[in-house]
């Protein structure tokens, strides 16, 4: 998740907030159909996975078991998308009369399919502190979805051919499966903003410029050729990374999220106890 700073500059806390030192723990219970959030004095909470209470900007929160679970799912989300890409991707850098190839390009629509399940589980699960853009990432994959059905239902299956192959060979085809793909940019763009990989970074830029190119008709196949081998090669490497940070990096400040499923006037219950314990 994104650092301190940009937490504080989305959500806009109290003033001096993180300076507190009552040890105000920040629950969240289901109470008559809606979220509950409870401010407890204590150095911990109950259900965490190893015992480390991180501090947050509306009090200390800890990973428990659920967290733990559901950054995993992200994490293979991510994983089963990378791979599902790589694989239908390879037939582009085999030789067309090859068996392997023959076997890939017979079963792209189902790795398509694959690729795109796995990367809507983890925009479902993935931790943004502005819920406009986790839904604006969202309905991108969705309506990437509905176009990719779209196309293959309306231009692909009638030409005989895959969904893949069709947008290959017609490049107007792009604006179908277009917003899927940003979906895509989009996330790796926010893990690239938060934690400074390089790897992410690239292919924010990369991922529409091999898209852009190949509708304009702008870049050559050689060229496509090699950004997409480094698409490839980067989606890989940053999938792979994920499972070598904290768990914690994934959830993120776990105190602004339980704070904004709050209704408003609970909102301010919690904000005038911290502020009287900041001035206290």
């Amino acid at each position: 998740m994104a650092s301190r700073l940009l937490s504080t500059t989305l959500i806009t806390p109290p003033a001096n907030l993180n300076k507190s030192s009552s040890g105000l723990t920040a629950r969240v219970r289901l109470r008559k159909g809606r979220l509950s959030i409870r401010a407890v004095s204590g150095s911990s909470q109950g259900g965490s996975v190893d015992g480390t209470v991180y501090k947050g900007v509306y009090g200390p929160w800890s990973v428990e078991q659920s967290d733990v679970k559901e950054v995993i799912l992200y994490r293979s989300g991510l994983v089963t998308a990378a791979a599902s890409f790589v694989a239908a991707s390879s037939a582009a850098f085999l030789p067309e009369d090859s068996w392997l190839s023959e076997i890939i390009k017979q079963n792209q629509d189902l790795l398509y399919l694959v690729g795109a399940g796995g990367l809507g589980l983890s925009l479902f699960l993935i931790h943004i502190y502005v819920t406009e853009i986790k839904r604006t990432l969202q309905a991108l994959w969705a309506l990437g979805v509905v176009g990719s059905l779209a196309a293959y239902a309306a231009l692909a299956r009638p030409a005989s051919d895959s969904l893949v192959q069709y947008v290959v060979d017609n490049s107007t085809a792009v604006w179908f499966v277009g917003p899927l793909f940003a979906s895509l940019t989009g996330l790796v763009f926010k893990e690239g903003l938060c934690y400074g990989k390089l790897e992410a970074g690239l292919l924010t830029f990369i991922i529409p410029s091999v898209l852009l190119g190949h509708l304009s008709g702008l870049m050559n196949d050689e060229a496509k050729l090699v950004l997409l081998g480094t698409w490839m090669a980067l989606f890989v490497v940053f999938a792979g990374r994920k499972f070598t940070q904290p768990i914690k990096d994934d959830i993120g400040d776990k105190s602004v999220f339980m704070f904004m499923a709050l209704p408003e006037d609970e909102k301010k219950a919690v904000v005038a106890k911290l502020e009287q314990d900041n001035s206290g």
